[in-house]
């Protein structure tokens, strides 16, 4: 049987350091750049893919030095395909069509492997020029007159930016480079929200770069991590987030809030720690930076789910049902009231190093091994974050394909209580009284290949038995919701009070209050009955 993959990403730009012009006249350069992928279906679905990605087309259909290699994960050994069992094309009824945007495997791709392939692509744009129109657009609203054509002219006394994910990845990359001083030196954003971004940057400034190749090693996969400089023991790399951004002036007040999820793939504690992982690093005076406790990378909901509509992916068990959005627009009205009346937004909160809640992954892993029907994933195949040699331009925005990887670098995770949720960070009323286990990793479904992985961004929901004789049934060592609570009205009242708590705090809103509860209630309504439904 032969498959096709449809559409996966490689990418280009102009480098940070000034690398040589993209286009020169309508002459394309034509260079040699990477993409991973890791299909999450037997069967890769071609619409899920183009739904995601956009590949660069190779310079040639006919390109004997182009490579494809397999992994069974992303840090394993790589094996070289022979060239002529694959080439540049789609499939139609099992037969290569020839296609500049596909890559065609003889036998088929098996799901759950790690594929890479490098080729020569003829299809550079200068991706960095995005980080400029974000820059001159704000700063035009902001500051340009109504004769120069501006709508809000006299309109804006402050100006942020919000970034989610990818985005939020972008604006760390803008801050990285000093971009908040427009050509007149004027400030362009008084504050930055930066949402389950991690402590990446990303493809956003050197050539062939592509801002959604998200697993390919790249320059924003590398330190700098945190805002103040540090000095990379093994490579002996020095530099910090903010070096270049306090040099020139102009430095925004920044929040930057996570979930567990952005913990688990192996990079977030780099916000908050050394790069040895050995000590607690603090963030710079203007700089907040929050866990939300036991959550994924985007809100969850119910019922439960285990199939993600966006990539494809099947998790073992239900996806995190946690929706934090609550916590979100308080961090945004606090970040507005730092900038406007100087109010100091609540501490930090997020997992310690000195009170050890900051612990690593295999330790907490062994946590779950005794709640039944828990899948943990293998400690030697979770995501990670290595440092990796890039070539000898890579400075220069010129990265040669593919990443040498070296040493990883060293992640650390929230420590969890007895009922397996975090106890670092901000808890959602329903994490602080639990019907479940909320986690931020889920085990890639066995359907999907890819043996002892996580979905990347997924988390899990295990909930509590709902009654005694269920737990004791399944010789459960978490307590049932029958003997944790009276009754709804018993729930209800607990929950009010933490959802209060958090209010006096400051992590969530007066208005917001009632609606955690609610949140919370449904979740208790779904479990408290009779054992959570799953749709597969």
């Amino acid at each position: 049987m032969r498959l096709a993959v449809g559409r996966h990403p490689v990418a280009g730009a102009d480098g940070p350091g000034g690398a040589p012009g993209a286009r020169r006249g309508r002459q394309a350069i034509v260079g040699w750049t990477s993409v991973e992928f890791q299909l999450n279906l037997p069967v890769p679905d071609k619409l899920l893919a183009d739904r995601v990605h956009h590949p660069y087309t190779a310079a040639s259909l006919d390109q004997p030095d182009a490579t494809l290699t397999v992994r069974d994960w992303q840090g394993g050994e790589r094996t070289t395909i022979a060239r002529e069992r694959w080439r540049f094309a789609h499939d139609e009824g099992g037969q290569p069509v020839p296609d500049d945007s596909h890559v065609w495997l003889e036998g088929g791709f098996e799901a759950g492997k790690v594929y890479e392939v490098v080729y020569q692509t003829n299809t550079c744009p200068v991706v960095g020029t995005g980080l400029l129109a974000v820059r001159d657009f704000t700063s035009f609203v902001r500051h340009a007159t109504a004769e120069d054509g501006n709508p809000s002219a006299g309109r804006i006394e402050r100006t942020y930016g919000y970034g989610v994910s990818q985005s939020g990845r972008f604006l760390r990359h803008f801050l990285y480079l000093g971009l908040n001083l427009d050509e007149a030196g004027r400030q362009v954003y008084d504050g930055l929200l930066v949402q389950v971004a991690g402590a990446r940057r990303g493809h956003f400034n050197h050539r062939y770069a592509q801002p959604s190749n998200i697993p390919t090693p790249s320059l924003g996969l590398q330190m700098p991590f945190a805002d103040d400089p540090q000095t990379d023991p093994v490579t002996g790399q020095h530099g910090g987030m903010l070096d270049r951004q306090r040099a020139l002036g102009g430095v925004p007040k920044g929040v930057a809030i996570n979930t567990s999820a952005e913990y688990w793939r192996g990079d977030s504690s780099l916000l908050h720690t050394d790069i040895a992982g050995s000590r607690d690093v603090e963030p710079a005076a203007g700089s907040r930076i929050y866990l939300m406790s036991s959550t994924q990378h985007g809100p969850g909901s119910l019922p439960l789910q285990t199939l993600s509509p966006n990539e494809g992916s099947r998790g073992v068990h239900g996806f995190n049902a946690i929706d934090y959005s609550p916590l979100i627009r308080a961090a945004l009205v606090n970040l507005d009231r730092w900038v406007s009346d100087g109010a100091e937004p609540p501490p930090n909160a997020y997992p310690r190093i000195d009170d050890g809640t900051a612990v690593r992954q295999d330790v907490m892993l062994a946590r779950f091994r005794t709640i039944p029907g828990a899948t943990v994933p293998d400690p030697e195949r979770l995501p990670t974050v290595w440092r990796a040699d890039l070539g000898p331009d890579a400075e220069r925005g010129v990265l040669r394909p593919p990443a040498r990887l070296g040493q990883p670098y060293r992640n650390l995770v929230s420590q969890v209580d007895g009922d397996g949720n975090e106890m670092a960070g901000i808890r959602m009323p329903d994490v602080g009284v639990p019907v479940a286990t909320y986690t931020g990793w889920n085990p890639r479904d066995p359907s999907t290949g890819g043996g002892g992985q996580i979905i990347p961004m997924q988390g899990s929901t295990l909930p509590f038995p709902a009654t005694r004789q269920e737990r004791e049934r399944r010789n459960d060592p978490r307590l049932s919701i029958e003997e944790r609570y009276r009754d709804r009205e018993d729930y209800a009242a607990r929950v009010r009070a933490a959802a209060e708590d958090l209010n006096r705090q400051g992590y969530l809103l007066d208005e917001d209050v009632d609606l955690a509860v609610e949140l919370a209630l449904v979740r208790y309504d779904a479990f408290a009955s009779a054992p959570a439904g799953v749709s597969r």
